[in-house]
């Protein structure tokens, strides 16, 4: 059987990474494809990943709009040819568009339901669809998605990440860190650049949370771009990590971690260890699902952040029993079942 996965978004990386090993080991024909967007190309590396290079992001509407179209016209050029059987991404805005146009079965892997233009163009072309079941599934038919086609999991997608996960408690030692305090706290900034967040790539909304915390833990901040760790550079105690790092026992081995993002943040969750979102746009399904089942705190207020951050590094937090589905298990069965039945 020949797969085809698309890899979009940093995060997709790790995702993917053991989805990927697993079909190569079944002797499945893969073909991977990947865009140039941050840190993506880097891990692909890391993780001993063969992947094509096709297209890169946008930074304005017209940038966006620009390089999804050349990417399009770009992937038919590869794929067409190429007899695939059945086709898996997550939040890939061109697999689905051209999955649909060349008759490929395709599984989609969502957990935004505030991607507003990226579902609009994706989920009524897709064949299945895999999402968490806190999310209202009336919210994805409004973006045109088939109800007979959604799966719905517990847990959230951040699972896959940690499947094949082994910590390395050594890991501030083996990035030389210069630690001052005997409490660490990991900070990523928010995801600026994304298309369905309004925000400034020149500021942060962690920069008054870091100027009250840094006199009372070390503060790592993991940078998305360059730009990002120019906010942050000269600040006392605060040390930028150079990514790709090991961001899973980085977070385990933190005392606490404050994101102004989503994925970092969940992972965080999973790992239990504590975690603040203060992530300034809506808050997500997947979010409230660790929301509900006290693995985070979130607030958009710096005192309350503060104070939070306070009580967690002086009271540790008990352990949660976490039930979720097998989220890869599900993905496998899925992509088995779509490249036999093809739909």
């Amino acid at each position: 059987m020949k797969i085809w996965i698309d890899i979009s978004n940093a995060p997709h990386v790790r995702f993917f990474k053991d989805v990927i090993k697993y079909f190569e080991a079944e002797g499945e024909d893969l073909i991977v494809t990947a865009r140039q967007f941050g840190d993506i190309h880097k891990l692909m590396n890391m993780y001993d990943i063969d992947f094509i290079s096709v297209g890169k992001h946008g930074v304005s509407l017209y940038d966006k709009l620009r390089e999804s179209t050349a990417r399009v016209y770009n992937l038919v050029d590869i794929i067409h040819n190429e007899k695939v059987d059945v086709a898996l991404s997550k939040h890939s805005i061109e697999l689905p568009r051209i999955s649909f146009g060349l008759g490929i079965p395709s599984l989609y892997v969502l957990d935004n339901e505030h991607a507003l233009a990226a579902n609009k163009l994706t989920l009524p072309l897709c064949d299945r669809i895999i999402t968490p079941n806190i999310i209202d599934m009336w919210k994805l038919m409004k973006f045109g998605a088939d109800p007979n086609t959604i799966i719905p999991y517990n847990g959230t997608s951040e699972l896959m990440h940690f499947k094949s996960f082994k910590y390395n408690d050594n890991v501030f030692d083996d990035l030389n860190l210069k630690l001052e305090h005997p409490k660490t706290i990991l900070m990523r900034p928010e995801p600026s650049l994304a298309s369905y967040l309004d925000a400034d790539c020149h500021k942060s909304v962690l920069t008054p949370i870091v100027d009250d915390l840094k006199e009372y833990a070390n503060i790592l901040v993991l940078p998305r771009f360059k730009e990002q760790a120019e906010i942050f550079e000269g600040i006392d105690h605060v040390t930028i990590l150079d990514p790709p790092v090991d961001t899973s026992s980085i977070i385990k081995k933190s005392d606490l971690v404050i994101g102004a993002g989503g994925t970092m943040n969940r992972e965080a969750a999973i790992l239990q260890t504590p975690v603040i979102s203060c992530y300034p746009g809506e808050t997500l399904s997947v979010d409230q699902y660790y929301i509900n089942n006290d693995l985070m705190y979130r607030s958009n207020n710096v005192n309350q952040v503060v104070r939070k951050a306070l009580d967690f590094l002086n009271n540790p937090k008990q352990k949660v029993d976490l039930k979720t589905d097998d989220l890869f298990q599900i993905i496998i069965d899925n992509i088995y079942d779509l490249g036999k039945n093809g739909k």
